[in-house]
């Protein structure tokens, strides 16, 4: 029996070393299994991540493309910007007989009229840029305005009025009447870089706060929109001394923009105001690739003259310009096609003075590169007759360096404050609908106040109605004041005084001459 339960205990042993050498050999060869199951797990786990971080590495901008803080900061100081103006339009019906239609025979008063005033509404969109009220926004969103309308972004609803406009730049400044605004810090747009992320906020299509994403496609476009006529481009390429001179340096961007966004904000990524966004370029008329916005460089000086001085104190260089190119380097049998070619110099201009010449090309001021005509002209623009800007040119193969002293378009070096209708010496009001109804007239501003000034010098009287100038119907203060300026402008190089045809409240009809220059 002992025999028997000791074979047993035998058997019972071998099994139990053969199990457990089974089950250590099996576990050490399992671990090295799962060991090295678990080394290449970890190294194909680790592949994707190195060599995603190698790639995101070496694309990742200089600056987070996260853009809901740029966003929220941004969207509540831009606001929406209704305009209304009186137009005529034809429609059956009597209107409101125009007296020197009447006076000299242009029409048969027999017949019934055929045209009577109808309200055309625009829309756009504008910046607040201090928490007391002013709002920057494109001078073709308010021109010829006879009401402004202006809603923030919290729906609050305010009548708006002008301070200045600079067609030159399309650039307008309004303000409405309230404190602690929301607004958006100025940025550098010289900074800019392309390929750099920016955001468009605005009222597209006359939607509210809508915000699109797009980089910075290039910089310093010009594109002859602004002021243009057949000759948009030439008038660009002067920054002599041509009254029409319109000034483009844009940024282009291919953020979405569309009708309703002009005067809206172009900002970066992080919510500075770098640009107003003016245009698009598209045979639709709708967004379809590139959007234009005005570099802030430009729009801070306008706005701060409108806001000081009532108008623009716009600076002259005093040369005639063409953009360096293969063509005009060869024809001109230079060695270089970057720069601005001078093609003339103004007589006793501050380019004269200080010695450019003739066939000098600019290559840089105030130690700026300096390529093309846009971009002199948006150096330029910065700056106040009375500067000195050091300009650097390119003379045959020498470099030289002059100080100009910056004019203005009267040739001096003077700051011109309240330009406008403050110096007529008068306060002007809108025609009251009972006016118009008691004297038979449609349109025209009353003189509603006068000091010493030029109208009073030419005789015009307290109540005098304007209804045309330099044989231009007055239908607003606006239009009147954009008129004067413009004249102002162009003194000594064109039309320098103001035919003034209106009639006072009696009924009496008379005619004046303000001459701008005296």
């Amino acid at each position: 029996m002992k025999k028997v339960f000791k074979g047993i205990f035998i058997i019972v042993a071998v099994l139990a070393c053969s199990i457990g050498i089974s089950y250590f050999v099996i576990s050490k060869f399992s671990e090295k299994i799962l060991e090295a199951v678990g080394q290449q797990e970890t190294v194909w786990s680790q592949r994707p991540e190195a060599e995603t971080q190698l790639v995101r590495g070496e694309a990742v901008p200089a600056v987070a493309t996260d853009f809901t803080v740029a966003a929220e900061n941004s969207v509540h100081a831009v606001v929406h910007i209704m305009s209304k103006t009186t137009v005529r339009s034809a429609a059956q019906g009597q209107s409101p007989i125009d007296l020197f239609e009447y006076f000299f025979g242009y029409r048969d008063y027999n017949q019934p009229r055929q045209q009577q005033l109808q309200p055309q509404v625009g829309y756009g969109s504008g910046v607040i840029i201090s928490r007391d009220g002013y709002i920057v926004t494109n001078n073709h969103v308010v021109e010829g305005a006879d009401e402004i309308e202006v809603t923030t972004n919290d729906q609050r609803t305010y009548a708006a009025k002008i301070i200045g406009t600079d067609p030159t730049t399309d650039i307008a400044l309004i303000k409405i009447e309230e404190n602690d605004l929301p607004t958006i810090p100025f940025g550098n747009s010289d900074e800019l870089k392309v390929g750099e992320w920016v955001l468009a906020v605005g009222n597209p299509l006359n939607l509210t706060s809508t915000v699109t994403a797009g980089i910075v496609s290039a910089k310093a476009r010009n594109l002859g929109i602004i002021g243009s006529g057949s000759n948009g481009n030439q008038r660009g390429a002067n920054i002599n001394t041509n009254t029409n001179l319109s000034i483009e340096s844009f940024i282009q961007t291919d953020a979405a923009v569309n009708p309703g966004n002009s005067g809206g904000a172009l900002v970066n990524t992080r919510g500075e105001l770098v640009g107003i966004n003016t245009a698009i370029v598209s045979k639709s008329g709708a967004f379809s690739g590139y959007s234009f916005a005005i570099p802030v460089s430009i729009v801070s000086k306008v706005v701060t003259d409108l806001k000081q001085y009532g108008s623009v104190q716009r600076a002259m260089l005093g040369v005639t310009i063409q953009t360096m190119n293969s063509e005009l380097a060869k024809d001109k049998k230079i060695d270089m096609v970057e720069g601005v070619y001078v093609a003339s110099v103004g007589e006793h201009s501050g380019a004269q003075e200080a010695g450019i010449k003739e066939g000098d090309i600019i290559v840089k001021v105030q130690n700026k590169k300096v390529t093309t005509n846009a971009q002199l002209q948006e150096c330029i623009s910065q700056y106040r007759p009375g500067d000195v800007v050091k300009v650097e040119v390119l003379r045959g193969k020498n470099k030289e360096s002059f100080d100009v002293t910056l004019r203005n378009l009267q040739g001096n070096t003077q700051i011109v404050k309240n330009n406008g209708v403050e110096v007529l010496g008068a306060a002007f009001n809108e025609l009251s609908d009972q006016l118009k109804k008691q004297l038979n007239i449609s349109y025209g501003i009353q003189v509603s106040g006068l000091t010493d000034g030029k109208l009073k010098a030419a005789g015009v009287r307290k109540g005098f109605i304007i209804m045309k100038v330099n044989d231009q119907r007055i239908q607003s203060v606006s239009q009147f004041e954009s008129l004067v300026k413009d004249i102002q402008r162009g003194a000594g190089f064109g039309e320098t005084a103001l035919f003034i045809v209106g009639m006072y409240p009696t009924g009496k009809v008379t005619y004046y001459a303000v001459d701008m220059n005296e």
